[in-house]
């Protein structure tokens, strides 16, 4: 490591104002940092000193994401494998990645782990490539003009986004989403830390109005070519059975899809791929509080929003007074189906989007979480939900910081008067 300092010093005033190379230096620095502390220091009389800065923090949260990657590959490895073994037949219609493994020698075996996270990999990791190639390329395009230094943001959300797309979503989609969110999300604002709009998921909200088809509906596809399966919320949505949870518990051959609470829960359920596990969602939650970088005010206002809103839906379908399929499932199933565990660990409690204030962040969680069953239940055109609610939460979000201060304000001004 000495070898590098030695040489990221030598090679300095090449980069410095009036070096051959002043108007890259946004690329230097940003190498720089990553690798090492920051040489300024401030010599000012009064400052604070924390040891959390901006890349600390977005390490912390790519290291809770862990275990939402380590599923991704798994959980699209697995359905994968699972359909092969199932139809072998649909072999040889399959694209580069199974035929990479044959001639590698790996197999296609669903209760092999090593297999099963080999073929996710193939598929999550060309994703994930592009979107941090397209999305970078356009933050540093943005700092040389602007002579701003690369901020370590886009760590984040260049790994949250793949985590959020289906296996098979095409390269070239997957760029020009995180470009569009890059540019018009956050660099018309000024960059790291005035984007009012999540970044992962205005590029994943761009992807679904503007091609639909490969991201949305009452099919999601597997990473198998001609292959979809009906995922939760579509098929409640779509089913015409007495019973609507029976669309989703019941066996494929009685018309279901054969999905339980547990595996659910678990996340061994087609989806996108870092959204399927509620307990690895959970893991990271867990050490985003215990760093102090996710709020849990947030967390517990959205558990509250959404089980308040669904448990009065699940009781108006309970009482006969809506026969819709959508009211009928039950409180405790909104919380593991979807992308809703993520959402609101990873989305929802972003520092940049959500309400700064303490009590305003109440208000915005249980925003999110109602909103999320009122669209999921509502609409069922659009199953999913808490992306289209925590976009709208971050638009609200400043407009509830605001009157959460100016009531404040009120009060002390009450108090001083008396």
């Amino acid at each position: 490591m000495k070898l590098i300092r030695n040489f990221l010093d030598k090679v300095h005033p090449l980069f410095a104002k009036g070096g051959k190379f002043e108007t890259l230096f946004p690329l230097y620095e940003a190498g720089d940092t990553f690798l090492y502390t920051p040489g300024e220091v401030t010599h000012a009389a009064s400052h604070v000193r924390d040891g959390l800065d901006l890349k600390r923090m977005m390490i912390t949260v790519v290291f809770a994401l862990i275990p939402c990657i380590l599923m991704a590959l798994y959980n699209t490895g697995y359905q994968a494998n699972a359909i092969l073994a199932a139809d072998p037949s649909l072999i040889p219609a399959q694209g580069w990645q199974v035929s990479l493994l044959n001639a590698l020698g790996f197999g296609l075996n669903p209760h092999s782990v090593l297999q099963c996270m080999l073929h996710g990999f193939l598929y999550f990791f060309p994703i994930f490539l592009v979107a941090n190639i397209a999305g970078g390329l356009a933050e540093v395009v943005f700092c040389i003009i602007r002579r701003h230094e690369v901020n370590e943001g886009f760590l984040v959300t260049g790994m949250l986004y793949p985590l959020t797309l289906p296996p098979t979503m095409p390269l070239w989609e997957v760029a020009i989403a995180i470009i569009f969110a890059v540019v018009i999300a956050k660099e018309v604002f000024g960059g790291t830390g005035k984007n009012f709009l999540n970044i992962a998921l205005t590029a994943r909200a761009f992807l679904y109005f503007a091609y639909p088809a490969a991201i949305s509906g009452d099919k999601v596809w597997t990473a198998i070519d001609g292959y979809t399966a009906a995922t939760s919320l579509g098929a409640i949505a779509g089913t015409s059975m007495s019973a609507p949870m029976q669309s989703i518990t019941a066996p494929v051959a009685d018309g279901g899809i054969g999905i339980s609470w547990m595996q659910a829960f678990l996340g061994f359920i087609p989806g996108s791929m870092g959204e399927t596990s509620t307990l690895a969602c959970l893991i990271g939650a867990v050490i985003l509080i215990g760093t102090g970088i996710g709020s849990w005010r947030i967390m517990l206002a959205c558990l509250i929003g959404t089980l308040g809103l669904s448990s009065l839906f699940y009781a108006l379908y309970l009482g006969g007074m809506t026969a819709a399929p959508t009211y009928g499932m039950p409180p405790w199933w909104h919380l593991v189906v979807g992308g809703y565990a993520f959402g609101v660990v990873f989305m929802a409690t972003d520092p940049v989007s959500a309400s700064m204030t303490e009590t305003g962040k109440w208000f915005y969680g249980i925003l999110i979480g109602a909103m999320t069953v009122l669209i999921r239940v509502c609409n069922p055109a659009y199953p999913e939900g808490i992306m289209l609610a925590i976009l709208f939460g971050n638009v609200f979000a400043p407009l509830i910081d605001y009157y959460v201060v100016q009531a404040n304000i009120n009060r002390r001004l009450a108090r001083h008067a008396a």
